[in-house]
């Protein structure tokens, strides 16, 4: 990915605050719509037809290697995971995508959500390390047992409501702007049951339940033209409002949405999956944000796994969700299509 130029930075901070400033400036930066593929397999056998998975929203990553120690217990094949940063100062300009990576043996595919320009909330710019951000990307990662086929960066969200504002309510005086928005990151993979999707998507709990809809009308649209016919297995922070502990489909009209388009969020445990700690800000109560939803797959159980280290500690203010999987047999060529594509 490309850094982000000096004078852009200044004419970030100088620009005015609008959605179509917002627009513009996104179209100048090219690090918004690729995908980094990186990290060394320990091996690169094939994946099998049953697959476990998990799905983890990682308040930044501030634990790489604590977090790794706890993910490698579970043995996914592929792990979702949202809310990486790389070059920020909170995070002690780590890329933690890669030392996640690194850390498990596996390949990572990383798009940018956000480019911050500041250091972050009240309580990360007390954590930084440094008085700038080397890089300031935040973004969603798929780490994997193998090689992806190809690979998409789709954005949800350009509307730059973290632009626009001058106060970020979810997260208290949110220091400088951000550019970007809500995305996912896709990756085509193959079995011997030929081809499938996964997909890591973060959608903002702050928008409202019309908003999140709307963001995952565009991404199964999306979907539909990378992923044609393939079985899709999505996961990731949904953002739902709910504190149920199932489908609130009332409340979040995505729910029936995603299962109209012929999805299913059949393979949720019961339970809570966020933790509010000591970095949580703007998160006060316990709710059931972090979802799988699929086509193409068959449910073969799942469980919410506390994100904790050996001690206790929490890792982030989300849990990991881990599901099993039976992918459905397609008649699809795992070769077919460019090797890479952006939407």
């Amino acid at each position: 990915m490309p850094d982000i130029d000096p004078e852009l930075r200044y004419a970030i901070d100088m620009t005015a605050r609008s959605v179509e400033a917002h627009r513009a400036l996104m179209r100048t930066m090219p690090a918004l719509h690729q995908v980094e593929i990186g990290g060394e397999l320990i091996t690169n056998g094939p994946l099998p037809t049953r697959l476990t998975v998990a799905a983890w929203t990682m308040q930044r990553c501030f634990f790489p290697e604590q977090s790794a120690d706890l993910l490698r217990a579970l043995e996914a094949d592929l792990v979702l995971v949202s809310q990486m940063d790389i070059g920020m100062a909170r995070t002690h300009q780590r890329h933690t995508a890669k030392a996640l990576a690194d850390s498990l043996g596996m390949r990572y595919c990383f798009g940018l959500e956000y480019f911050e320009a500041g250091l972050g909330n009240a309580v990360e710019r007390r954590l930084a390390a440094d008085s700038r951000n080397d890089k300031g990307w935040h973004g969603n990662a798929i780490l994997s047992r193998v090689d992806p086929d190809r690979v998409a960066l789709i954005r949800l969200d350009a509307n730059g409501a973290n632009f626009t504002a001058t106060h970020d309510a979810a997260s208290e005086e949110m220091e400088g702007c951000r550019i970007g928005g809500s995305c996912a990151v896709a990756a085509t993979f193959s079995t011997a049951h030929g081809p499938f999707c996964a997909v890591s998507t973060r959608l903002a709990s702050t928008h409202a339940p019309i908003l999140r809809l709307a963001m995952l009308e565009r991404l199964i649209a999306a979907l539909d033209m990378f992923a044609t016919d393939l079985p899709i297995l999505i996961g990731g922070d949904f953002g739902t409002l709910s504190d149920l502990h199932g489908l609130d489909k009332d409340l979040e009209p995505l729910f029936r949405t995603a299962q109209r388009h012929g999805y299913s969020w059949e393979n949720n445990a019961t339970g809570t999956t966020t933790r509010p700690n000591g970095r949580s800000v703007g998160l006060k109560a316990r709710k059931h944000q972090d979802w799988f939803c699929t086509r193409g797959f068959a449910p073969r159980g799942a469980r919410i796994v506390p994100g904790l280290d050996m001690s206790g500690k929490a890792l982030s203010d989300h849990d990991v969700i881990l599901g099993t999987f039976d992918q459905v047999r397609t008649d699809q060529d795992p070769d077919f299509g460019d090797a890479t594509h952006s939407t």
